[in-house]
């Protein structure tokens, strides 16, 4: 075999050996299957970046809103009077872990200690009272007042009831008859929003108040001089369309409610550069709105637009009244002692899959490193059809079944923002199973298959959430499936799965290291 002869037979194996994993991103792309209208403009793309030439986000004019009182807050932290290097005592929130509390008030988690037994995996119970040196006190920081529950700002049980098509149209504003190009054909308003809502597991009623907030067009006139094309103010061509520029406002709350709530993101950087610690007590919806405003508002003007009794928090309490209210009926998002249900892997026994790729972001790149890939054997490389089956991970009932993806809701109550859910995405459309069905672990769910979005071959994509938050697959609350326990890598889909002495390694190449085969009895 000649030189020219063995470099093309080196690069059909490499071909060959590469399997399955996601793109960057999950959105609107579960459409891409639908052939696009060749006379639209409109297009989903697959990896909306935002930059800084998408700054100029305001009002197009000044909402008026009743100045509602600012919600009566337990603070979380106290300082003990002293110097500054003293203890300060704060109380945990729910969703906290001590890795990321330590990285909020820039401590090693050896430093935090507590009057009550911490746990050396897992979520901190809501509560749970922590001293932690006070290394902040002499650093400047945003101000500390929560303006949001987290539950308002994820679609979770504070939500789930909330009536999208309803609300639009009692309110009678222009969004109420908007319409828009969707692929081959139209969408109105209220489906552009739901499908947001469910995809990225972000509140509806946050995303009208922001829509309200900038164009005036979900109650009464529509803002004057609002740009229908770039109705957010995202100047950007690729994006146009009310439901694109959704797609970028959505990233940066996601960006603002995960990254703090693993602990990543600890400071916010202004359009002019001024740069502000964030106060270590905030909670992550706070946190989400903070950052999404901090992306377009000098410091001046975000100061009055997190005002609570002046600015958008004032606002959407005037829409919707006290969330606050509806977060204390419905309590913490994670109650104490949280722990995963038991889980088999999501495929057949004895079929040998491979873990392509995981922990990686759930739906959107700036979400939760919620999922986990995996890829069947396959004759070829590639997006073929494959005849193995994806399987029901638990019992509970199929919630929704839409183009390439499954919900499972593992509670009894049929709400996909309550209890424990899991998603699949990529679910081929022959032979995927009905919204309404009941499944026990192992009953069949569908085919694996390259529908619904990016993706370098067949193979199905999982992740959890729990009340609406995607939660993370590796620590703190680890995505265990018969028995195989995640872990997260150097890179979002580079981690592993391990059961005793096993180990597994995602890999986009067929390694053995990635194999895994699910036994009798898991």
């Amino acid at each position: 075999m000649n030189s020219a002869m063995r470099k093309v037979a080196i690069l059909l194996i490499l071909t060959g050996m590469l399997l399955s994993a996601c793109g960057t991103n999950l959105w609107g792309t579960i459409y891409l299957d639908v052939t696009p209208s060749p006379t639209s403009t409109w297009t989903v793309l697959a990896d909306p970046k935002p930059t800084s030439t998408n700054v100029p986000l305001t009002p197009s004019a000044t909402p008026t809103a009743t100045a509602l009182p600012s919600p009566t807050l337990t603070p979380t932290a106290t300082v003990t009077p002293g110097t500054p290097h003293l203890s300060i005592v704060y109380s945990s929130q729910s969703g906290d872990s001590l890795k990321a509390v330590a990285l909020h008030f820039g401590v090693a988690v050896s430093e935090i200690t507590s009057s009550v037994n911490l746990p050396a995996t897992g979520l901190l119970n809501p509560d749970t009272p922590l001293a932690i040196p006070n290394l902040l006190s002499q650093t400047p920081t945003t101000p500390s007042q929560q303006i949001i529950p987290d539950c308002e700002l994820v679609y979770s049980p504070c939500v789930q009831s909330f009536d999208i098509e309803g609300t639009l149209s009692s309110a009678g504003g222009k969004l109420s008859t908007y319409r828009e190009p969707m692929g081959s054909g139209i969408i109105n308003g209220a489906e552009g929003v739901r499908r947001i809502a469910y995809g990225s597991s972000v509140s509806p009623r946050i995303l009208l108040a922001l829509i309200q907030y900038y164009t005036g067009w979900v109650q009464g006139s529509p803002y004057p001089g609002v740009d229908e094309t770039y109705p957010l103010g995202y100047h950007d061509p690729l994006y146009p369309g009310l439901y694109q520029q959704l797609r970028l406002l959505v990233r940066e709350l996601l960006a603002g409610y995960y990254g703090w709530r693993d602990g990543q993101l600890t400071g916010l950087t202004f359009p002019d550069g001024t740069t502000l610690r964030l106060a270590p007590d905030l909670n992550a919806g706070t946190v989400a709105l903070q950052y999404l405003f901090s992306r377009h508002l000098n410091y001046a003007d975000w100061l009055q637009a997190i005002d609570p009794d002046s600015g958008f928090p004032a606002f959407f309490a005037n829409m919707f009244g006290d969330p606050w209210e509806r977060a204390r009926e419905t309590g913490p998002l994670f109650p104490p002692d949280l722990t995963q249900p038991t889980f088999t892997l999501p495929f057949e026994v004895g079929v040998p899959w491979t873990l392509t790729g995981g922990p990686h972001p759930a739906w959107e790149q700036e979400s939760a490193l919620a999922a986990l890939d995996f890829a069947p054997p396959m004759d070829a490389p590639g997006c073929g059809e494959s005849k193995a089956w994806v399987v029901a991970v638990a019992s509970g009932w199929i919630v929704r079944s839409e183009t390439a993806y499954v919900v499972l809701d593992l509670d009894p109550d049929g709400f996909e923002q309550t209890g424990w859910v899991v998603l699949y995405m990529h679910i081929a459309t022959k032979d995927r199973i009905k919204a309404g069905s009941w499944v026990t672990a192992g009953d069949h769910i569908g085919h694996p298959s390259c529908e619904g979005g990016i993706a370098t071959g067949t193979h199905v994509h999982i992740a959890r959430k729990y009340n609406g938050e995607w939660v993370s697959a590796g620590d703190p609350l680890p995505f265990v499936l018969s028995g195989w326990t995640a872990h997260a890598g150097s890179a979002p889909t580079k981690g592993t799965l391990t059961k005793g002495d096993k180990v597994v390694t995602a890999s986009q190449f067929s390694e053995h290291e990635s194999q895994i085969i699910r036994q009798p009895g898991e």
